[in-house]
C-alpha cells in the first residue's frame, strides 16, 4: 500500500508539473562503455560531476563525446545507412515532446575449446536476444525510459553452472532451464524521472544502482538484478554537494525455498524486504568524497508480515545505523567512496565498507584510472578489492546483503581478494579491450561448512573448513561500433576462465563473435 500511494503521488506530480526547464531528466545508461567518457570528462580538475553514484542524470554530467551524444559528421547517402549508423530506429519530435524507440538484440555464436567434460556433447554455443528500448521527454521536467529483453542462450558450462545454482543470470534476470542446456531468461527495467524544481530529481521505477568509480564496488553494484525503487536526489546550485536517498523492494532469492509458505501454489511470493539507501557526495575540488549507508529491514518473520517500520522512510544518512546498530534484526552497512584527481586525465579511487566494525568485518577497494595514455582513447584501469570473512552476511541468512540470490556489492560475496586490469583502446569506430581478473576465493571445503564466504548461509562468527581457489580470467576482444545510441557493435573475442581445485567444467577457453546492442554490464568474470 505504501508503494501504491507513493506511485500515485509521483504520477499526480508528473501530470501537474510539466513546465519547461534547462534540460531533460534522462539518465546515462548504466554500462561501462558509456561511462568511460563520462568519467574522463569528470576527471578534469575543474569539473564538478558527482559520478560516484550511477546512473548519472544527463543534466548533471558533461556529455562531450559521451556515447549517445557524439556529433557524427559522416555523410550517409541513404536513409537505411543513416538508421543503422547514426539515428534512432524511430524518433518522434514535437514542440515539447520527444520519443525514441530502438530494437535491442544479440546474436552470438561461439565454441569452447577448454571444456573437456561430458557437457560438451556439442561445443557450440549461442545467444539469441530480442528486446526494445524506449525513451521519452515531456517538456524538460519529465523524462521516462523502459527496456525489455528476452534471452535464449547456450552458454559455457561455468556460466551455466552459476546460473543453475542461483537461478539468476548475473546482472540480468531470473533464469529457467528451457530444455537440455538452453537457458531462458528475460528482464525489464524502466522509470519516470521528474524535476519539480531545478535542484531536485524524483524517480520511480525498476532498475539498478552502482556506488563508486571502479569496475567493481564493495558498497553497491549492478551485479544483482533490477528492483523497484523510489528515489530523491538533490544537487546544490554550486554542484559541491549531492544527496540521494531511495527505498527499494528486494527479495532474498528465486529458489523454491525462498518462497513464502502461503499455500501449496508453486508461484507464491518470494521472501521480500525493504532496503533504504542513502548517499551523500561532497566535491572538494580535486577530491570527491561519498558517504554511503544501506539498511535492509526484516519485514517478514515467523509470525508473518511485521508492522511497518517508520525508519524505512528515514532519508537522513547515519540515523538508521545509529538507532539499530549492527547486531539487530536489520542488516546495516556503512561505507566511504573516494576519488582523488591527479591530473585532468587520471585519478586514484577507493572504497571502504563495514557492517560490523567491532568484529572487524570490512571490505575495501583501491584503484587508479588513467585516460588518453600516450594517445587519445587509450585508457588503463588497475584495481584491487578484498573482503573479510562474514562481511555482508547476516543471521538469518535471508537478510544478508543480497537481492534475488546475488550479492548487492562485490559478486564474489565475502572472504576474497581480487586484482583487475583493463586496457581500452579506441580507433574511431574500432574498439579493442583486454581485461584480466586474478582472484582468490576462500570457499567452504564441505557443504556443511561455513567459512564466511557464502551469503546464502547464516553468519556463524568463526570461519571453519576453508578451501582456497584461485581464479584467472582473461577476455580479449575487438569490436566495430555501428550505432552509438544503443552501443550497437559487431564484435569478436576470446575469453579464458580457469579456477583451481574445481571440476573441468570451470575451465573454459571460449572463442566468440556476434552483433549486439549493449546498454548494461555483463559479469562473466566470476
Amino acid at each position: 500500500m505504501v508503494y501504491r500511494a507513493l506511485m500515485l503521488f509521483v504520477l499526480c506530480a508528473l501530470v501537474l508539473c510539466g513546465s519547461r526547464a534547462a534540460a531533460q531528466q534522462q539518465e546515462v545508461p548504466l554500462q561501462r562503455d558509456f561511462y568511460i567518457d563520462v568519467e574522463r570528462n569528470a576527471a578534469a580538475r575543474e569539473a564538478r560531476v558527482h559520478s560516484g553514484l550511477k546512473p548519472v542524470l544527463q543534466e548533471r554530467a558533461d556529455l562531450t563525446h559521451v556515447m549517445g551524444h557524439r556529433v557524427d559528421s559522416t555523410k550517409y547517402y541513404y536513409w537505411i545507412t543513416e538508421k543503422i549508423f547514426k539515428d534512432h530506429f524511430l524518433e518522434i519530435k514535437g514542440e515539447d515532446f520527444k520519443l525514441t524507440a530502438d530494437p535491442l538484440f544479440q546474436f552470438e555464436y561461439g565454441q569452447d575449446f577448454g571444456d573437456r567434460t561430458a557437457y560438451r556433447d556439442t561445443n557450440n554455443y549461442y545467444s539469441n536476444v530480442r528486446g526494445v528500448y524506449f525513451t521519452g521527454d515531456i517538456g524538460s521536467k519529465i523524462s521516462f525510459q523502459t527496456l525489455v529483453q528476452e534471452h535464449q542462450a547456450v552458454l559455457p558450462q561455468y556460466i551455466f553452472l552459476q546460473a543453475a545454482s542461483t537461478g539468476v543470470m548475473s546482472g540480468q534476470g531470473r533464469a529457467k532451464l528451457k530444455q537440455a542446456r538452453v537457458l531462458d531468461y528475460g528482464w525489464s527495467q524502466g522509470h519516470v524521472s521528474f524535476a519539480p524544481v531545478q535542484w531536485l530529481n524524483v524517480q520511480f521505477g525498476q532498475g539498478r544502482h552502482f556506488v563508486g568509480h571502479g569496475y567493481r564496488s564493495v558498497l553497491l553494484s549492478d551485479h544483482a538484478v533490477s528492483a523497484p525503487y523510489l528515489k530523491f536526489s538533490a544537487l546544490t546550485r554550486n554542484k559541491r554537494f549531492q544527496y540521494t536517498t531511495w527505498v527499494s523492494k528486494l527479495q532474498s532469492g528465486v529458489q523454491p525455498s525462498d518462497r513464502l509458505p502461503t499455500g501449496e501454489s508453486s508461484e507464491s511470493m518470494f521472501y521480500w524486504m525493504h532496503g533504504r539507501f542513502n548517499h551523500a557526495s561532497v566535491n572538494l575540488g580535486p577530491v570527491q568524497v561519498g558517504l554511503f549507508e544501506a539498511t535492509l529491514f526484516q519485514n517478514i518473520d515467523s509470525n508473518g508480515v511485521r508492522p511497518f517500520d517508520c525508519l524505512e522512510l528515514n532519508p537522513v544518512i547515519g540515523v538508521n545505523s545509529i538507532v539499530r546498530g549492527f547486531h539487530g534484526k536489520e542488516k546495516s552497512l556503512l561505507g566511504l567512496d573516494l576519488r582523488v584527481k591527479i591530473t585532468d586525465k587520471g585519478y586514484f579511487y577507493g572504497q571502504y565498507a563495514t557492517d560490523d566494525p567491532g568484529s572487524e568485518r570490512f571490505a575495501y577497494q583501491a584503484g587508479i584510472r588513467w585516460f588518453d595514455v600516450v594517445r587519445k582513447d587509450l585508457h588503463v584501469q588497475l584495481e584491487y578489492n578484498a573482503a573479510a570473512p562474514f562481511m555482508y552476511m547476516h543471521d538469518p541468512a535471508k537478510l544478508a546483503y543480497k537481492h534475488a540470490g546475488l550479492p548487492l556489492a562485490h559478486p564474489f560475496g565475502a572472504n576474497f581478494s581480487e586484482a583487475v586490469a583493463i586496457v581500452d583502446a579506441g580507433f574511431d569506430r574500432v574498439i579493442a579491450q583486454v581485461k584480466m581478473v586474478v582472484g582468490q576465493y576462500q570457499r567452504d571445503s564441505t557443504a556443511a561448512g561455513n567459512n564466511g564466504s557464502d551469503l546464502l548461509k547464516p553468519d556463524a562468527g568463526t570461519p571453519a573448513g576453508t578451501l582456497t581457489q584461485e581464479l584467472a580470467y582473461v577476455d580479449a576482444n575487438v569490436s566495430y561500433q555501428l550505432n552509438h545510441h544503443t552501443n550497437l557493435r559487431l564484435y569478436a573475442g576470446v575469453q579464458r576462465h580457469s579456477l583451481t581445485h574445481s571440476t573441468d567444467g570451470q575451465q573454459s577457453t571460449f572463442v566468440y563473435f556476434g552483433i549486439r546492442t549493449n546498454l548494461f554490464n555483463r559479469y562473466y568474470d566470476l
